[in-house]
């Protein structure tokens, strides 16, 4: 139970951030501080302003003691309502004060590759990068794809996209690890059942000052593009690969006619991982504790498994199957999933605040 000096220090502190917002004399850097400790402090503070008003209206009936039976029967019902709502007041009040992922409310890169299985493991990561689409159409989240390097068979060798929207990464950030695909491939005449797979990876956006580059850490090569990719193809030195040299990670954009914007592009996906190897390297000394919360993060890990015979998703963190196939690919369906873990998430770590 969450003590009731908390709750007042809670409403105290939202009271205090309410007034300074309202004066009008907060500028710049300070504004936009207090108006973003103002929005994470805001569902706290309602949810701590729910506990306090029940706890104080159970106590008021509790001590009423009327001796008319039928008001009696009435306060008596109502405590009983209250001591049955009290408990999941209290639970949503303790995930509110979760501590949060610090990029929980970012932007997101995600990068879908296909794995094990040649074209059909490609269609399967076209398959995905629709379900993602589809989803985030949803949510009202924007998608721009960022690159993409298609297969002949259709579908994609490996795409890249750049995901916006409210609360993007908090969402999505349990997609990331190998996705598996059993299906008959449309090529198969035999019509037997095939294993392919695609890996996700979901990396919350960064800016500039999270992320600083020095020049010199870079070895940009321009060539000229090639593949599938329009007239431009072969005619232009547009094509970029840049390498950040303490890291060894190399990025290449040549989706685009100019050089400028390839690069930019490039630049971008190269932050975003570098801010994820950040994290990774920052969360190093919790990485036995991270075992314990849904999944691990790792890309090698397996998560999901998509099954088109029984027309079944079954994600193995959580050991949930969705007899739903056609609807989570349709994007709607995904919700019940990432729901499902994100709850999970929250239940394992409210237990291990408790031990």
């Amino acid at each position: 139970m969450i003590p009731a000096d908390r709750l007042r220090q809670i409403a105290q502190r939202f009271a205090e951030l309410e007034a300074r917002l309202a004066s009008g004399t907060l500028e710049g850097d300070e504004f936009v501080t207090a108006s973003r400790d103002y929005a994470e402090l805001e569902p706290v503070a309602k949810a701590a302003g729910d506990v306090h008003a029940m706890r104080d209206e159970l106590a008021e009936l509790e001590a009423m003691g009327d001796s008319d039976p039928e008001m009696k029967a009435l306060v008596e019902d109502e405590i009983t309502r209250l001591r049955d709502a009290l408990p999941e007041a209290e639970r949503a009040l303790a995930v509110a004060m979760l501590p949060r992922d610090s990029a929980d409310a970012r932007p997101a890169m995600l990068e879908i590759r296909a794995g094990t299985g040649g074209d059909e493991a490609a269609l399967f990561a076209g398959d995905l990068f629709r379900m993602y689409e589809r989803y985030a159409a949803e949510q009202g989240w924007r998608v721009e794809t960022v690159s993409m390097n298609a297969s002949d068979a259709g579908g994609f060798k490996e795409i890249v996209a750049n995901v916006t929207g409210t609360g993007v990464f908090a969402k999505l950030k349990f997609e990331s690890g190998v996705h598996r695909v059993q299906r008959v491939p449309v090529t198969e005449s035999g019509g037997r059942i095939h294993t392919s797979a695609a890996t996700v990876a979901v990396l919350p956006e960064p800016t500039e000052v999270d992320v600083e580059i020095a020049d010199n850490d870079l070895k940009i090569d321009i060539y000229r593009a090639s593949g599938a990719g329009g007239q431009h193809v072969n005619t232009t030195d547009s094509a970029v690969r840049i390498t950040h040299l303490p890291s060894g990670l190399v990025v290449t954009q040549q989706d685009e006619r100019s050089q400028h914007k390839n690069k930019a592009k490039a630049m971008q996906v190269l932050r975003a991982r570098l801010y994820e190897k950040m994290r990774a390297e920052a969360h190093g000394a919790e990485a036995e504790a991270r075992k314990a919360m849904v999944g691990s993060g790792d890309r090698s890990e397996r998560i999901r498994t998509y099954n088109f015979p029984q027309g079944r998703v079954t994600d193995h963190r959580i050991n949930l199957t969705l007899h739903k196939l056609p609807e989570v690919l349709a994007g709607a369906g995904l919700s019940e999933l990432v729901d499902a873990l994100i709850a999970e998430d929250e239940a394992k770590r409210l237990a291990a605040l408790g031990d």
